[in-house]
């Protein structure tokens, strides 16, 4: 089990080691276990797990039915995670953060980013835009040509023009757990994340790791002519140094 549901909260910062890091409050869980799918009657291992509260009223029926709970309330959001063998969980079980998740996690976090309404090219696909001289004052930011010839006499499905920006759903990886608070099911994540404050999320643990944020050697491309059909050397950051400093000698 590596996947749990939550909420985005607001970002803040924190303190490791002299460093500032910037961080992603996330509420994530408790999650009920509502069903166990099983290979022979589902084609497939999952567990069914549910997030948040919501009254019976604006819950529907079937639902209702599904969850067979006699309580006045409901999970908000039912979703499930897949399973590659038997789960060790039974129906009614409660899943907390700090059953999953430990510092210095690497995370995946998949939400819906903020919509940003109609927007051009330029702004949606980065287009460079149309020429700026021999007249041209009104075609800075346009499309351009987007027909074909007379073979296919058609635009192309999917060719990248003007329309909706955002409100997608779209999966940021490698974020890192910073602190975990188990009594209040929240997580620090060092980085932002998709979405508006409030935003259903899906967290999924890549790796175990360690909080480490050291600043690692970055390699640097020595400047110079190389020989043909050879690569650029490229040296560490002290390696350069040395190099540098022997070329100027």
């Amino acid at each position: 089990m590596k996947t749990l549901f939550g909420t985005k909260g607001q970002m803040t910062q924190t303190f490791i080691d002299g460093s500032r890091v910037p961080v992603t409050k996330v509420t994530l869980g408790p999650c009920v276990v509502t069903q166990i799918k099983n290979e022979k009657n589902d084609g497939y291992w999952a567990i069914q797990l549910g997030f948040g509260n919501r009254k019976a009223k604006n819950t529907s029926k079937p639902l209702q039915g599904h969850l067979k709970s006699k309580e006045k309330n409901f999970p908000r959001y039912v979703r499930e995670v897949r399973m590659t063998s038997e789960p060790n969980y039974k129906v009614g079980d409660i899943i907390n953060v700090s059953d999953i998740f430990k510092k210095g996690d690497t995370v995946s976090v998949t939400a819906v980013n903020k919509g940003k309404g109609f927007a051009g090219g330029v702004r949606r696909y980065n287009f460079r835009g149309g020429p700026k001289t021999h007249g041209q004052s009104d075609r800075h930011r346009a499309p351009g040509s987007i027909g074909q010839t007379t073979t296919p006499g058609r635009v192309y499905k999917g060719k990248r023009m003007a329309g909706r920006m955002g409100g997608v759903q779209v999966t940021f990886k490698n974020a890192r757990v910073v602190d975990i608070d188990a009594e209040n099911n929240q997580l620090l994540l060092s980085s932002p994340i998709p979405g508006r404050v409030g935003i259903f999320l899906t967290v999924n643990k890549i790796k175990s790791g360690s909080l480490d944020f050291e600043h690692h050697a970055v390699a640097t491309v020595v400047e110079g002519e190389s020989p043909a059909g050879e690569e650029s050397k490229t040296e560490t950051a002290p390696e350069a140094a040395t190099v540098l400093e022997e070329a100027k000698n």
